[in-house]
C-alpha cells in the first residue's frame, strides 16, 4: 500500500489560518499589557507603540496597589472562582456518572433537561435569582455568586463529562465491583482519573466566564467587601474622568490567573478537546 502523499500547501494553509487566528486573539491582550506600562499621553498618542524611555511609566500599577483594595477584590475573585469550579466539577462529574452508568426511568429526559441549561442563558432569570437571594439573605455575599456560577456551569459539565464517562471500559468498573469496591470508590478511584482531560476542559471553559463576569457581581454582590476584581476595576472609571493607566494595569493583573491556568492545564485541555477526533 502506498502512503498518502502529504500536501505541503494544505499544511501551509492550516498554519497560516491558525497563526492569523492567534494574532487576532492575542491582539487586544497585547494592547492592554503594552499600554499598562505607558503614560496617559502615550496611550492616546501611540496606542500600538511599545513603551520607550520617555513613555514608560508604572503609575497605573502604583495606583492600583494604593487604591481600590485590589488585593481584596483579587481574593474575592479567587474564592468565587475556585469554589465554583470545585462544585461544578464535583456535582457535574457525579451527575454525569449517574446518567452514563445507570439506566433508570427518566434517564434520557433528565439528560435533555440538563442540556437545556446550555441553550438558555442564565441571565434571563436575573430578576428571579435576585428575588431568591433577597429572600434567603444572600445578597452581598460570595455564596450568592458561587451558587449562581455553579448552576450556570453544571449543564455544560454534565454534557461533556457524561460523554467521556460512557467511553470508560465497563470491564474495568465491573472488575472493581467484583473486588468489592463501592460505587463511590469506583467513581473516585477508577473513573475520575480516566476523565482528567475532560475535567480540565470543563474547568477552563467555566473559569474564564466566571473570572471575567461583571453582570452577577454588579447585581448580587456590589458591596465593597464582596466586589470581585472585574467589578472593582470599575472604581477607576468615572463619569467624567477615567484613569486609563489604572484600568489597564488592573486588567493586566486580572489576566495573569487565566494565563497560569491555561499553562497548567493546556495539555489536558487539548487532549480533552481532541479526544475521539482521531481513531
Amino acid at each position: 500500500m502506498h502512503k498518502a502523499r502529504h500536501n505541503p500547501l494544505n499544511s501551509i494553509a492550516a498554519h497560516a489560518a491558525l497563526l492569523t487566528w492567534t494574532a487576532i486573539a492575542l491582539f487586544p491582550v497585547t494592547v492592554i499589557l503594552v499600554n499598562s506600562f505607558k503614560t496617559r499621553k502615550a496611550i492616546f498618542r501611540e496606542p500600538l507603540a511599545l513603551p520607550d524611555a520617555e513613555s514608560f511609566s508604572m503609575v497605573g500599577y502604583q495606583t492600583v496597589m494604593k487604591q481600590g483594595d485590589f488585593f481584596l477584590y483579587f481574593q474575592n475573585s479567587m474564592i468565587v472562582t475556585v469554589a465554583s469550579l470545585f462544585l461544578i466539577l464535583l456535582f457535574g462529574a457525579m451527575a454525569a456518572f449517574a446518567l452514563s452508568e445507570y439506566r433508570f426511568r427518566g434517564n434520557t429526559l433528565m439528560g435533555l433537561y440538563l442540556a437545556l441549561g446550555i441553550m438558555i442563558p442564565i441571565r434571563i432569570g436575573t430578576v428571579a435569582i435576585l428575588e431568591l437571594m433577597v429572600d434567603t439573605g444572600l445578597v452581598n455575599t460570595l455564596a450568592a455568586l458561587i451558587l449562581v456560577y455553579t448552576a450556570q456551569g453544571l449543564p455544560l459539565a454534565v454534557f461533556i463529562l457524561s460523554e467521556f464517562m460512557r467511553q470508560v471500559s465497563d470491564d474495568l468498573k465491573n472488575a472493581g465491583r467484583i473486588d468489592g469496591m463501592s460505587e463511590y470508590a469506583i467513581f473516585f478511584r477508577l473513573v475520575l482519573p480516566l476523565v482528567r482531560p475532560a475535567m480540565a476542559t470543563v474547568a477552563v471553559f467555566n473559569m474564564i466566564p466566571i473570572w471575567n463576569d461583571l453582570w452577577f457581581p454588579l447585581i448580587l454582590a456590589p458591596g465593597e467587601a464582596t466586589k470581585t476584581l472585574t467589578l472593582g476595576s470599575q472604581v477607576f472609571i468615572g463619569q467624567f474622568v477615567t484613569d486609563w493607566n489604572a484600568v489597564l494595569s488592573a486588567l493586566s493583573l486580572a489576566i495573569l490567573p487565566v494565563l497560569v491556568l491555561y499553562v497548567i492545564f493546556s495539555r489536558q485541555l487539548i487532549r480533552g478537546i481532541t479526544s475521539g477526533a482521531v481513531k
